[in-house]
């Protein structure tokens, strides 16, 4: 079947108290991984590619989400499609072109008035594509140095802001942090209550991949719907490849090392699924 859309599944989630698990992906192998656990699970995702990921693949969004789409026709589960912390608006443009539903537009460093007049003109734009609007407020720690740890969303601002802009979803800073390797991000579970209380639009928690299982269970519980999920992910793919060239240095062929690193990959984002859909 064709490619769900970020909006209904994020809709559906957030309507039922149950979380939606958004994996960032890298390679071809990332994509297979994830929907492959969705499959398992019978439980539904978001494959989404960040703009770093499209600067790995040449500044090109085009090859891998061709394969994504793919993939999504090809399961019965429902698989949907995201751009994730763009910048760039031709690669907006480039994303939406090769099928995604839904884009994270991400001017969360700019100053709070840049930002929101950026982000409303952006969800403009792409309301009249007929897609869907993911912003940030709060600067989520972690990505590249250029977000601020320690950082905490305001609630009456984030409800100014998603007034001004109109944008569909809102990524927060609640003590999560991007890239972290450990599970160790403490969540500040009264503020995410506090801004679901706040705010019409799901809650969106970025860096994901520090939070304890039980800690993304109460996060849900209060308030969040989309979960991101990358390092995760990449932590599962690097050790693989690492055991199976350490056990057996002779081998040459990527598909011995990738198949192992899809499999642990797939367990892992089964896993996550599960920890996030409650």
């Amino acid at each position: 079947m064709p490619a769900a859309a970020t909006s209904a599944l994020v809709t559906a989630a957030r309507a039922s108290g149950r979380g939606v698990a958004a994996f960032n992906v890298i390679t071809l192998e990332h994509a297979e991984a994830v929907v492959a656990a969705a499959e398992h699970t019978g439980l539904p995702v978001v494959l989404q590619l960040s703009e770093n990921a499209a600067l790995f693949h040449a500044g090109r969004v085009e090859p891998l989400l061709a394969g994504a789409a793919a993939l999504a026709r090809d399961t019965p589960v429902p698989v949907a499609l995201h751009l994730d912390h763009v910048t760039s608006e031709d690669l907006l443009r480039a994303g939406v072109a090769a099928g995604v539903s839904s884009v994270m537009f991400d001017a969360s460093t700019l100053p709070y008035e840049d930002n929101v007049r950026a982000t409303a003109r952006i969800t403009a734009w792409a309301h009249s594509s007929g897609v869907w609007v993911e912003a940030e407020l709060g600067e989520v720690g972690g990505k590249d140095g250029a977000h601020a740890p320690g950082v905490r969303t305001d609630p009456a601002e984030a409800a100014a802001f998603t007034a001004a802009t109109g944008v569909d979803s809102l990524a927060v800073a609640v003590g999560n942090s991007h890239a972290m390797t450990e599970r160790t991000a403490r969540i500040d579970l009264d503020l995410i209550a506090r801004l679901r209380a706040a705010l019409d639009v799901p809650l969106v928690l970025h860096g994901s991949s520090g939070v304890p299982d039980d800690d993304l269970r109460r996060a849900v519980t209060a308030g969040m719907t989309k979960i991101n999920i990358g390092t995760a992910l990449n932590i599962a793919y690097t050790a693989a490849v690492r055991d199976r060239l350490i056990t057996d240095p002779s081998v040459v062929d990527p598909r011995r090392y990738l198949a192992s690193a899809r499999e642990a990959m797939t367990t892992t984002a089964a896993h996550l699924l599960r920890v996030v859909a409650g």
